[in-house]
């Protein structure tokens, strides 16, 4: 039968003579279970000061090496059970004069507990510098991800001084470059909405502000002096004194997109170097993004002034006549191509100009053509009434630019003579337009010619139409009819179709044609492939109601 006494076993590990301890490689204290210390070795002594043999460890080391041994020595074994001398029990760590130590314990002889004082200060700051780094890296890469969600200067602007507000300071300021004598400035405070605003102020009053705006090197935050922050840089809802201020320059793409101010209070730690240094990665990647949110506003603005030119127009009544079009690129997302439409009204007394044309190609490099072409156009219309002369011209402008592409396009004078409108249609290389009579009946006009900006000479033939009340003419372009789509989605859409649409359109106004014509062509496309599409309808006002 086991006894139930408690008594102590011998193990592997003795503990060693009183001077043998002076060779231990590390500070080392031995204490008993009542906490009395037993013995320590020189470099104890010296680390420790006041601890010596007879000494109450509460007395002797500081409070977390004291509290330790309690808990070491409570975990003694229940009673019946062996003491393993050298049994190794849980570490503990704490700063002793400053250094940061972790103490092992070991079971000694008669449930003493021998500590051994390992100095892991420089392994404990490598493993802060870890953590620091990898905390950085995460928030530069959420960063990131927050800066470039949007191309809008304004909101990328908010982001920034958010970020920096969050992470790097109590607040944070963005002076973007002055535009109209006015600073556009973005502020946040931690906790709290950004806001942005216009401010009218002189830069240099803060060292380091100007020059980071012009993109040099950052002023050390230790140079500046918070008392010299104008009340312009401080955010509104700022609580406290100012203590330290980061100046940095927000790196575009060539040029500053701004600079970075970063402010905390005085209940704060001063920036410290390494801090300097992160602030300046955050700001190279939030200038990265305000440039190209501002490079992106630059663009949409100028791409916006040329798009009114080449945008088609919208059509109306014009000197007692219903004009009407539509168009639809070629490529979904884009705004013009190479099919174009433009009308040039006359004096009521004259004929107004219509133009409907094709360029060679698709996308914007057509529509920079269509572009020089309708301009051309617009130049010659005091000559509306001669279509020859103006073809001959327009083909002469083409041959001598640098574009390769070449055009095809349907001229038509319009004139209101009484109930009636008149026409006189010509087409250079282009589709012959269509007429539907009330009855319903389509008649094709005999007009034909040679397409422009390719051949030297060109030849053209012009045809007259009569639209009498309720009667349209068509002009369009080839994208309708060679649209593929259909049951099985490649079929051509096709002249005879595109007729027999025309022919249901009788009697209807303008834009009724131009609406009815689109929506088949679209359900017979689906998702099927196609050219720029463009029509214009032409139509003599009814005088009377139609009958039902």
């Amino acid at each position: 039968m086991a006894s139930t006494e408690e008594h102590s076993v011998t193990g592997s590990v003795q503990s060693p003579a009183p001077g043998l301890w002076a060779l231990a490689p590390c500070p080392v204290i031995v204490a008993d279970e009542s906490g009395t210390v037993l013995e320590v070795n020189p470099a104890a002594a010296l680390l420790l000061g006041g601890a010596v043999a007879g000494a109450d460890m509460a007395d002797a080391v500081p409070a977390w090496l004291a509290g330790a041994h309690r808990e070491a020595t409570l975990c003694a074994p229940l009673p019946g059970t062996a003491v393993l001398d050298g049994e190794v029990l849980p570490p503990a760590s704490g700063p002793i004069a400053g250094r940061s130590f972790e103490a092992h314990p070991t079971r000694g002889h008669a449930g003493a507990v021998v500590w051994w004082l390992v100095d892991h200060t420089e392994r404990r700051l490598a493993e802060e510098a870890l953590a620091t780094e990898r905390e950085r890296t995460r928030f530069l890469v959420e960063a990131s991800d927050a800066l470039l969600a949007s191309l809008n200067t304004d909101r990328c602007m908010t982001a920034t001084v958010r970020l920096a507000a969050e992470h790097l300071a109590d607040a944070a300021v963005v002076v973007a470059p002055p535009s109209r004598g006015k600073l556009p400035v973005a502020y946040a405070v931690t906790g709290q909405d950004a806001v942005r605003t216009l401010v009218a102020a002189d830069p240099s009053v803060l060292p380091g502000l100007s020059e980071a705006l012009r993109g040099f090197p950052p002023v050390p935050s230790r140079w500046i002096d918070a008392a010299l922050l104008p009340d312009w840089l401080l955010p509104r809802g700022f609580s406290g004194t100012v203590g330290s201020v980061v100046v940095t320059s927000l790196p575009g793409h060539g040029v500053p997109a701004g600079a970075l101010v970063l402010l905390r209070g005085t209940g704060r730690a001063r920036f410290s170097e390494s801090e300097e240094v992160f602030a300046r990665l955050f700001a190279a990647r939030a200038g990265a993004a305000l440039s190209a949110a501002r490079l992106y506003s630059e663009q949409m603005a100028i791409t916006r002034t040329l798009m009114r030119d080449l945008l088609p127009p919208r059509l109306r009544h014009v000197n007692g006549v219903e004009f009407a079009g539509g168009y639809r690129p070629a490529e979904i997302g884009e705004l013009v191509g190479g099919d174009f439409y433009d009308i040039h009204p006359g004096p009521a007394a004259d004929d107004s100009l219509v133009v409907l044309g094709d360029v060679c190609g698709k996308g914007l490099d057509a529509a920079v053509l269509t572009g020089k072409i309708r301009s051309t156009l617009q130049a010659l219309t005091p000559m509306a009434g001669d279509h020859e002369r103006i073809l001959r011209l327009l083909n002469g402008s083409l041959l001598n630019s640098q574009h390769t592409r070449f055009a095809t396009m349907v001229l038509a004078s319009v004139r209101r003579a009484g109930d009636e409108v008149r026409l006189r249609l010509t087409s250079a290389g282009h589709p012959a337009p269509l007429v539907v009579r009330l009855d319903g009946s389509v008649e094709e006009v005999p007009t034909r010619g040679t397409l422009i900006g390719a051949l030297a000479g060109i030849e053209s033939r012009s045809a007259p139409a009569v639209l009498r009340p309720g009667e349209t003419c068509l002009l369009y372009t080839d994208g309708f009819t060679e649209a593929r789509g259909g049951p099985v989605g490649n079929e051509l859409f096709g002249e005879e179709r595109l007729k027999r649409t025309l022919s249901e359109c009788a009697a209807m106004p303008a834009q009724a044609v131009v609406e009815r014509i689109q929506m088949v062509a679209s359900e017979w496309l689906h998702d099927g492939s196609h050219d720029d599409m463009a029509l214009v309808a032409i139509s003599a006002p009814r005088t009377t109601a139609p009958a039902r």
